[in-house]
């Protein structure tokens, strides 16, 4: 087998196509500024100055200003996703193998994409969809709990306003809007005077500009969680440009695994002539200042 051998990692160009469908896919990665995490994590500084910059005439004092200085450790967690084909592929020409690597690293972006936003923005372990360690101090649902404004459906287009308001009076601005399809198709309905006030959202469309804001329409706001305790966003607002960051490490393994019972389906793939592809990857973010975001939810 010349196509690839278990443990290969994917080449560098074939990860930036990767990422790119991660990024097509994903609201947060849509709406955000990537970065490149290194495997060890990085730390992003984040500094809060009070007041104004002073003018100082010759012999004057230089009065002191007021800095508040944070760090925010991003860390990159690893994703993993499997699943088994049959073990003709370990026959197939070089070609055929490559068509299955196609295609099963096509489902492998998607699958990172909306792993990212579930565990980003609802702090839940995306396979089995419950509470991560992670929940209360990076992801949306867990940290940002004082800027909420309670959806209704007929005056959706208020909510958001007030939603941007509140970050507004906290000093940030608003770079992005993500929104839910629920969200999105109440847009879609709101009339004066007869008149339709948003058709840019008719017939389930996803514009990706709201009033100057960027905006996403996605179904990962709204998940049903497992044993979790995801809530019911329906907009997410906030300076996603500067106040959330993510990245990925550039090493992605895909391995092939021949023996054994590699996701505990207790099926031996030999007995069942399969094979288990594997592939792993990197990804970290951080939510650099909650009060930098509001929610709309349910």
């Amino acid at each position: 087998m010349t196509t690839l051998q278990a443990g290969t990692l994917f080449r560098p160009e074939l990860v930036k196509e990767l990422f790119s469908k991660v990024q097509g896919k994903s609201v947060l990665a849509n709406l955000s500024q990537q970065q490149p995490i290194p495997f060890n994590g990085t730390e992003q500084m984040v500094f809060n100055l009070e007041g104004n910059a002073q003018i100082v005439g010759e012999g004057k004092k230089k009065e002191a200003g007021e800095a508040k200085l944070e760090s925010v450790i991003i860390k990159p967690l690893k994703f993993v996703y499997q699943a088994r084909i049959t073990d003709e592929f370990l026959r197939s020409s070089e070609e055929k193998q490559l068509d299955y690597l196609s295609a099963f690293a096509d489902g492998f972006a998607k699958k990172i994409a909306q792993s990212f936003d579930i565990a980003a923005i609802h702090g839940l372990e995306p396979k089995t969809m419950t509470d991560a360690t992670f929940r209360d101090k990076n992801s949306f649902d867990g940290l940002v709990k004082s800027n909420i404004v309670n959806y209704t459906a007929e005056t959706f287009d208020d909510n958001i306003d007030a939603a941007v308001q509140t970050v507004v009076a906290n000093g940030s601005d608003v770079t992005g809007i993500a929104l839910s399809p629920t969200g999105g198709q109440a847009l879609s309905k709101i009339k004066v005077n007869g008149v339709t006030q948003y058709p840019e959202f008719r017939f389930g469309q996803n514009p990706n500009s709201f009033y100057g804001m960027a905006s996403e329409i996605s179904k990962n706001l709204t998940v049903t969680a497992g044993s979790g305790t995801a809530e019911t966003d329906h907009a997410i607002v906030g300076d996603f440009e500067n106040r959330f960051k993510w990245g990925y490490a550039d090493n992605v393994p895909m391995e092939i695994i021949q023996y054994g019972d590699p996701d505990g389906t207790g099926r031996d793939l030999k007995q069942y002539n399969e094979i288990c592809l594997r592939a792993e990857a990197y990804i970290g973010w951080g939510i650099l200042d909650e009060k930098a975001f509001a929610r709309v939810k349910a």
